[in-house]
Parts: C-alpha cells; structure tokens; sequence
C-alpha cells in the first residue's frame, strides 16, 4: 500500500505555499523547510469545525490524538500513544512559538489548553526536528499561530446532539484582535457533560524601532469525566457503550498565559525577542485508582526566548539563549478508606498521599545555520545545549508512612514520598539537514536530528512501592527522514520515510520502581497528496505506515513482559484519511471525510487487539446572504460502533467507546 500512495502522490493537485515560523522561528515558505512540516491554514481549521482536537489532527499523517472523555486526549506523532510513566513529555505544544508548559511539567492531556478554534493557521513538525526547541520535542510538536488585527467581525451560535451548543465571537480592530469561544456537552455518555470557555486578546505596535505583538490567553474546562467500559468489545453494545462507571469523576482546568514578541534590527542582527508568563491550576478525581484520590497540582512560569539572525549571501546564521523559571506544586489527598481487599484498603490510606513543590530553573543556548551551495543544494547544521534543574521541597513526612507518621500493614503504604532533593539534567541535541532541489522543480531532503526529554517531576518525586529516590537519566531519540515533495498547478505532494531509535525511556519495573532503560525502534512512511480534480472537485489524501517496536526484553510492574522486536501497543501500523470537497457555486460548499485507522495490540506480550476502524464525516455549507451562513455536519454518517480508545489490562478488555451518529448545526453572521 505504500508504493500505491507514493505511486498516487506522482500524479496528485496543487497546494499554496504556506509560510510556516516552527523551523526558524521566522516567517519562510515551507518549501525551505529542511523536513517535513505540516500547515492547517485558517480555512481547514474553519472548516473542520471541531469540537475536540481529534477531529481536527486526523487530516495530518502521522498524528493520532486519540480523544478521551470530553476534552481529554492522548496525542501520537509517529509513536505509539503512550500511557503511564514516561509518557508524559514526548510531544511538544507551542503558542506563537512558546511552549505552553514548562519543562519537566506536562499533563498528558495538555491540548485542551490550546485555543485551537480561534487559531489563524496550526503547523505540525513530526520527530525531533530542530535545534531550537528542548526539552519535550521527542517525538514531535505542534504550534498554534494566534491571529492579530484584521477588520472582520464574526459571531456564531451551533447546536448539536447530546445538548451540545457553542457561541463564538472573532472582533478585530485595526492591529487588535479578540476572540472567543465557549462550548457546553451534554455527553453521548451518562454524567459526562463538560463545559468550556477559551478567550484570545492580540495586538500589534511599533515600540523601540521594532514590531512589537502582545497576546493573552486564558482557557477554562469545569468536566464531568468517564471512564474505561470493560469486557470484550463492549464498545459495540448500545447497552454498555453509554455507560459510565465512574459518574464521580470529574477535571476542573484553568490556564492563563501572556506574551510578547520583539522584533526588530540591532546593528547587522535581526533579533526576536520572547518574554512571557504563564499560570495554571487543575485539580480531578483520580477514579481509576482505589481509592479515588483528588489531585491538586499547579504552576506558575516567566522565561524569555532570544535569537538573533545573521543573512549574508550564502551563509545564514541564527543563535540565541532561553531562560526559564517555574514554580510548582502538587497535592494528593484521599478523602475516605479504599475500598476492597485488606492490602488495598491498608496500603492505600484515607489522607493526605503528596503534597510537593519543585522551583525549575532552565538555560539553554542554540545556534543554527545554513550554507547554500548553489541554487538547487543546501545544508543545514544546528546545536543546542540545555540545561534544567529541579529544587525539590516536600511538604510531608519523608517515607512511605501514613500523613500522620504511622505504618501501613504488607510492608508499608504505597506512596513514597522521597527527601528534599535537587537534580540536573543537561543534554546537548545536534542536527543536520540538506535540499536538493532538482531541474523539475522536485525537492529531495535529508533529515539528522536528535531530540530529549528531561524526566518529569512526577517521575521523580511521586514514587510508589517503597522507591526512595528515583535516579532517570533523560530520554533521548536519534532520528533519520527522507523526504519528497513536488507540486504543480493542479497538485502536490509530501512523501517521507523515516526511522528513529529511542533509548532511557521511563518505565515500572516488577518492583514497581519508576527506572530508565527502556528502548524502542520507529520507522514508517508518510504520504500527503492533494489534487485539484475539476474546477469544483477537490481531493486531498494522507497515509501513513509505521512500525513501533520494543527494543529491550524485562519485565515490568504487574508482570507485563516487553521483548525485543514485539510491537509496542496501542500503535496502529496503518493510518489514513481523504477528504473529499465540491463547491458547484459560490453559495454551496461540502466535503467528504473519511478517517481509517488499522488494528493494534492492547497489550505488550501482543496478545489480544483491535480491529480498527474506519469513519466517514460529512458537511455542508451554504451562504444565505453576504453575512449569514448555514453550516451543516454529520459525523460518523454509518453510526459505526467504534473505540476511540482501547486497551487490555488488570485482566480486563477496557474501552473508551467512540460517539455514534451526531448531527450539529452553525448559523454564522460576518461583517466587515
């Protein structure tokens, strides 16, 4: 199948040049781009009209975000969807070329912190990609570009099964911007409503001869959470699939970040400069554990991204220094006795289990050029050093003890609290790159990069089964792409193949103990086609095969064994989606989407699995006037019983069953 895609790609449709920044941090054609590089312009964002980031992702090969309860996710850029420790940190997400978060700080679930609705386009790198970027980029990022300014005024009400409805609202003024949006869930699933507001406020000045932007952000979620649905495709049981067995859980998030970005000409330098300050407080009900412990954690953070640009003909330098701080917290508490046998209900204690802050400090410094040879060969080179340090100050007693000094029965509580401490992690990424364009216009590309990922702070400081220190050592993952693109009036494409080794990864040996050591291989092909059929017919693919496999033999907590050349679960080999959009006049606009997505084991020792599944989503949309518009979408039109997610564990089949048939409705007012 994959010569059939590459074989397709050879006649595909035309594409606009997009302008992409996550590269350089500066505005160039993607055709520059040393890589691969995915843009979601403003339009497909719009068109999408996505309710969760899922549905807006499935458009890129290589990337599955695999949707949670409510706005929940797990993200995969060619990887596996990861799960439990180690998992946390492998991708990164940037805002205006920010990261959102601060190293050693992630939530697995942190895209539902990005305003993706209100974003003016979305790029996506897949792999470790460039020098300026650190710790948390392993395996790939994703930058939301915010817009500023601008004279139209939108204002949007959609209603939707399951007593959904979202209002919109997009002001811009001259060189300000405001936007936002606010949705409210009912859930397809018993107690699993959410609701959520996102705000975005940009605008751009002149200031010390240079241009300044200035945004702010602030994202709020109040959900009602559900969990796993257990036994043997019990997704496909209209008696189950609705089911919630957890209707007490629940996630109450709030996040707030603040930027500007400088810039401007400094002797024979250009310079941009990035200060920024952000915040944020979740708290959720740990339902899947015994117990059910409320978790409390937060941040607050201020750095600066710096860089400084040197083009003189061939030659073109960057180089630049970023700081960061970050003050931490989290607390974990359980309300009441655990519930089962005499060992549950003995190591697992009512009362206070963490109560933790981590002060991070973090210093890098980069430096990337590129060399043009000639006209049609260039390359690349780039290096950046990093450092983080984490000040640790436990809040309890050191111990695995009760939170009032006493022992737990079958040798001593389960959390484990460890001393005050300090830890560093320094780690040094280089990378390589080189473009040959040829006499047809086609670009051939070669990609050599390193990426890392510093151990997270819960990693280290929330320990288990009598762990007292927790000594990681930071993940890393070398990687090799191949790429193609080409593109014509009518068409484009964008092939690559690539393979990556990943070393130190995080894991639960049978002692329970969070140790490094783990490795894996991932190799894999991705296809990006788009052909302008007709003059009305437009048709856009994008396939992907990938291989993700275990590159060391243990066993680890509850017996799970991983052996080399196994692959890894929850990692689908096959992935696809097409679209395909007829617009027959000016007031009429549909499309056709289907996303496949191929079977993968649900566990280690590649036992049992899932058989995939295939969905087919349709819009339409119509203009009533100039300013009024009517937009129409009917997701999984075939009400195919799905899993958004599934696995095996603890002796179970579990799922996240996937929404049925649901049909939503915009009306859109637009006005200049």
């Amino acid at each position: 199948m994959i010569l059939g895609l590459i074989a397709l790609a050879a006649f595909a449709p035309g594409a606009i040049e997009e302008i992409v920044v996550t590269s350089s941090r500066r505005e160039a054609p993607a055709a520059e781009h040393i890589g691969n590089v995915a843009v979601l312009s403003d339009d497909a964002i719009d068109s999408s009209g996505h309710a969760h980031v899922h549905e807006l992702l499935a458009r890129v090969p290589g990337i599955w975000v695999v949707r949670g309860s409510g706005q929940e996710s797990l993200p995969s850029m060619r990887s596996p969807v990861l799960t439990g420790p180690g998992s946390c940190g492998a991708f990164l997400t940037l805002e205006n070329g920010i990261p959102t978060r601060p190293a050693g700080f992630c939530n697995v679930n942190q895209m539902f912190e990005l305003p993706t609705e209100l974003a003016s386009r979305i790029e996506v790198v897949r792999g470790p990609a460039s020098a300026l970027y650190g710790s948390n980029g392993l395996h790939g990022m994703l930058n939301v570009l915010l817009p500023a300014g601008g004279s139209a005024h939108q204002y949007s009400l959609e209603l939707g099964a399951n007593d959904f409805w979202r209002v919109r609202a997009d002001v811009g003024g001259g060189a300000n911007r405001l936007g936002i949006v606010y949705a409210d869930d009912g859930g397809f699933r018993e107690d699993s409503g959410y609701r959520q507001g996102k705000l975005v406020a940009a605008t751009e000045f002149e200031a010390l001869g240079g241009r300044t932007s200035a945004w702010f952000v602030v994202t709020d979620l109040d959900q009602d959470t559900a969990g796993f649905i257990l036994g043997e495709d019990a997704y496909r049981d209209p008696a189950l699939n609705r089911q919630n067995l957890n209707p007490e859980a629940y996630r109450n998030a709030s996040s707030q970040r603040v930027a500007l970005r400088w810039r401007g000409r400094v002797g024979a330098f250009d310079v941009d400069l990035r200060p920024y300050l952000r915040h944020s407080d979740m708290e959720f009900l740990q339902h899947f554990l015994p117990g059910q412990p409320l978790e409390e954690n937060g941040h607050t953070s201020a750095g600066v991204l710096t860089m400084f640009s040197l083009d003189s003909g061939a030659w073109s330098t960057s180089f630049g220094f970023d700081l960061e701080w970050a003050d931490v917290f989290l607390r974990e508490t359980q309300p009441g006795p655990t519930e089962g046998s005499d060992f549950l209900r003995e190591t697992r204690p009512q009362g206070k289990h963490y109560d933790y802050e981590v002060t991070s400090r973090a210093a890098a410094s980069f430096v990337q050029a590129r060399y043009m040879i000639s006209d049609q060969f260039i390359v690349s080179a780039g290096l950046r050093a990093e450092h983080v340090r984490y000040d640790y100050d436990n809040k309890m007693l050191d111990g695995n003890t009760r939170d009032d000094g006493s022992a737990c029965g079958f040798g001593g509580c389960l959390y484990t609290r460890p001393a005050d401490r300090d830890d560093g992690f320094a780690n040094v990424a280089p990378k390589f790159g080189a473009r040959w364009t040829l006499a047809n216009g086609a670009q051939v590309y070669a990609h050599l990069a390193r990426g890392f990922r510093a151990p997270q702070m819960t990693e280290l400081y929330r320990l288990q089964s009598g762990q007292q220190v927790s000594d990681l050592d930071a993940e890393t993952i070398d990687s090799f792409e191949l790429g193609w693109r080409h593109g014509g009036e009518r068409w484009s494409v964008d092939a690559s193949a690539f393979a990556m080794r990943k070393k130190d990864s995080v894991y639960r040996d049978a002692d329970g103990f969070n140790v490094s050591g783990g490795r894996s291989r991932h190799e894999g092909v991705e296809v990006a086609w788009a052909y302008q059929l007709h003059e009305r017919w437009r048709l856009g693919v994008g396939g992907t095969y990938a291989r993700h496999q275990y590159d060391f033999d243990a066993v680890a907590a509850r017996g799970e064994t991983f052996v080399a050349g196994r692959d890894i679960d929850t990692a689908p080999r096959w992935q696809g989606s097409a679209e395909l959009s007829y617009e027959p006049n000016e007031r009429w606009d549909t499309s056709l989407l289907w996303v496949g997505l191929g079977s993968y084991y649900l566990d280690a020792e590649n036992r049992f699995t899932y058989p995939g599944h295939d969905i087919a989503n349709l819009r339409v949309r119509h203009s009533l006037s100039d300013q009024l518009e009517l937009t129409a979408r009917l997701n999984n039109i075939t009400d195919r019983a799905v899993a958004d997610r599934a696995d095996y564990a603890f002796g179970n089949f579990r799922y996240f069953p996937g929404r049925g048939r649901e049909l939503f409705v915009q009306l859109r007012f637009r006005h200049q």
